[in-house]
């Protein structure tokens, strides 16, 4: 009787072993690409014991109720208009639903998981573990390689494809570092140096650059202020508001050049500075200035001064180290900067971010998971602008190579992401003045993963309503989706200071902090006036009551894929968006 009970015991531990491995072995594939991304070549095999740092996005129960919230607190309509969540409120919304955490967790133990030493968000709406490239292997169903990018040299352990638990898929949105191959090297594409040095020369032999007839071919903070009526105002809440510059590995905006800039172009400003936040192991070497960290800093605080500035520096350790078995950072900027930012308790109410990757080449659930993290950032009460990217200056619109990734290879116009996530707002780039023009390298169009919002169906119908506009583009964009630039500012000519010597930059770069600053000015005056800061700023700007409140620019087009790209018009278009800021009459509208 005894042996007996022994054996059903036996058996009924090998049925449910045998369960709970057909539960868990049970794959179906969450992403994959058809080929090696472009740019990208096969080094070979990821090393079994390599270490590396693993990230578990779970689904989070309250995201659509939050992006409905979002759009009620972001309509200046609304009765809860400009409500904006506190960090606590937010955490309710992101956290998983108790059956996704049990299911990841029983997953995590059946693959020999140790989840006791794992990093978790404050919501639990992500996990941290470091893991073996063999345990990942087995867990995602994949073979992770080492990857080179070509034009970098940089080295990146990733994966073609990767598979989850049929269970899991509802409980899941993302696992990373998987199939992104976006460096923070190839995502700097949003400036580029002027070909000729002429405006540079000018300053150098003494002219003042700062009056305001040369700005048709030089642009300065004096310039910028007079375009877009900001430099009556001064800001006076300075202990409260906070303009924000997201900066990533290997730039770093120097104290210094700021100085140099200030002397020369904003003389009341000199002996101020800004503060250098460091996140995830980012840098701060001061004998190594960035043209993009210049750029951005000293064209925020060229604008908004006295308005505090801080520059986020976001770094990691390299991707990976052949000879090494210690942990190395994922290299994923976007998730390492919104960890960050979303834990803190007080964060910027605006905040300027020039980089971006070409929409296709980000895995979908990626992309998803990053735009509901900027969803959540609006939810609090930040404006974020994002760079439309230089397209059109390589002879294309919209990124790539003009053709489809998915083994099609079709003909089409790419965007740009994070620019196309509905949730943040995209600038595109002028140049000119009396009148401005859109300029040709102003990246703009129509989205392939996120369908066009409700705030911009009326301006985005208008657009397509004047076939005129898009001549001969048909079928080389989807007018479904969510289009963009929302906004846009002047672009070329830009004068930077870098290692102390002035050059000329060009790119939706410079626009994106320029705008950044002129709407850190309106919540400054929002604040001023007891007001919330203005949050997520995209159903307002598109409603027929702020639509006053930008210059139109009504001619320009951004050619490319062998076409004459989008032509700007009346109304919004996908080259100059609403148009460029107007200061003075948005701040009687806000």
């Amino acid at each position: 009787m005894l042996w007996s009970s022994v054996l059903l015991l036996g058996a009924a531990q090998l049925c449910a072993s045998s369960v709970l491995s057909r539960r868990w072995n049970d794959l179906a594939e969450k992403h994959s690409w058809v080929d090696i991304p472009r740019g990208w070549q096969i080094k070979g095999p990821a090393p079994p014991n390599h270490i590396f740092e693993l990230r578990i996005g779970l689904k989070q129960n309250g995201m659509d109720k939050l992006i409905e919230n979002l759009m009620e607190i972001s309509d200046p309509t609304h009765a809860r208009y400009a409500q904006h969540l506190t960090k606590e409120e937010m955490n309710v919304f992101l956290a998983p639903h108790p059956e996704s955490t049990a299911a990841v967790e029983e997953w995590l133990y059946f693959h020999g998981i140790n989840t006791s030493s794992a990093q978790r968000s404050d919501a639990d709406d992500w996990i941290k573990l470091q893991v073996s490239v063999d345990q990942a292997e087995r867990m995602l169903g994949t073979k992770y390689n080492v990857y080179q990018h070509g034009p970098s040299g940089e080295q990146v352990v990733r994966t073609l494809s990767y598979s989850l638990p049929k269970e899991l898929h509802p409980h899941i949105d993302v696992v990373t570092p998987t199939t992104y191959f976006g460096t923070l090297r190839s995502m700097k594409k949003t400036h580029f140096l002027q070909p000729d040095e002429k405006a540079a020369a000018a300053i150098r032999s003494g002219s003042d650059a700062a009056v305001p007839s040369s700005c048709a071919n030089t642009i300065t903070p004096t310039c910028l202020r007079d375009l877009y009526n900001t430099s009556t105002y001064t800001p006076t809440q300075t202990k409260v508001n906070k303009l924000g510059v997201a900066g990533y590995l290997d730039e770093f905006a120097s104290t210094a050049d700021l100085q140099t800039f200030f002397n020369k172009f904003r003389t009341d400003a000199v002996g101020s500075s800004f503060n250098i936040v460091q996140v995830n192991g980012g840098g701060n070497d001061q004998t190594d200035p960035g043209m993009e960290a210049n750029l951005d800093i000293q064209y925020t605080t060229g604008i908004s001064f006295p308005t505090p500035n801080i520059y986020y520096s976001t770094g990691g350790s390299p991707p990976f180290e052949p000879d090494s078995n210690t942990p190395t950072n994922t290299n994923e900027p976007y998730f390492a900067f919104l960890d960050f930012i979303l834990a803190q308790s007080t964060i910027p109410q605006t905040l300027s971010t020039s980089y971006g990757d070409d929409e296709q080449t980000v895995p979908f659930d990626y992309a998803i998971s990053v735009c509901n993290m900027f969803a959540t950032l609006g939810s609090r009460g930040t404006t974020i602008f994002f760079s439309s990217a230089d397209h059109g200056r390589d002879d294309r619109v919209g990124g790539g190579n003009c053709r489809t990734n998915d083994g099609k290879n079709v003909v089409q116009f790419q965007p740009t992401f994070p620019a196309s996530c509905p949730y943040v707002t995209a600038v595109g780039a002028t140049a000119r003045v009396n009148p401005e023009v859109a300029i040709s390298f102003s990246g703009g169009g129509f989205s392939r993963y996120f369908a066009g919002p409700a705030y911009q169906e009326t301006a985005v119908n208008a657009f397509l309503s004047s076939p005129s506009t898009y001549s001969g583009l048909n079928g080389l964009f989807n007018k479904t989706g969510r289009a963009y630039p929302d906004l846009s500012a002047q672009g070329q000519g830009f004068q930077v200071v870098v290692g102390g010597r002035i050059r000329p930059v060009s790119g939706t770069s410079a626009s994106c902090p320029t705008v950044a600053a002129v709407f850190a000015l309106l919540n400054d005056y929002r604040l001023s006036q007891g007001r919330p800061s203005l949050g997520f700023i995209n159903p307002l700007i598109y409603s027929a009551a702020t639509s006053s409140g930008f210059n139109d620019i009504t001619s320009g087009s951004n050619p490319g894929c062998g076409t004459n790209g989008f032509a700007a018009g009346k109304g919004w278009d996908p080259i100059s968006g609403l148009g460029t800021p107007n200061f003075g009459r948005l701040q009687t509208l806000v």
